[in-house]
């Protein structure tokens, strides 16, 4: 299950984002997404776990608290819509 998250320090790395993971289950993948150009953070990532039960456990642990200053948003992947 992928796992979007929000809000994130931008100085927040990809291994950082991997590291606040590790309590709830060994993530497959978690990255910070960047701008293209600049390659700063944008202030949010994903995070995709192997099992629902790890995700969900994730979601449980970490949505609304603060992780290095800042109030994250941890829920569910959705796919991304089509904008008019």
């Amino acid at each position: 299950m992928k796992l979007y998250l929000g809000n994130l320090n931008k100085s927040m790395t990809d291994a950082q984002l991997n590291e606040i993971m590790l309590p709830y289950g060994t993530p497959q993948s978690a990255q910070i997404a960047t701008d293209r150009g600049s390659g700063a953070s944008k202030g949010f990532g994903f995070v995709e776990f192997g099992t629902d039960a790890e995700a969900q456990a994730a979601i449980a642990g970490l949505d609304g608290t603060e992780v290095q200053g800042q109030t994250i948003k941890c829920n569910e992947s959705r796919p991304k819509t089509a904008s008019h």
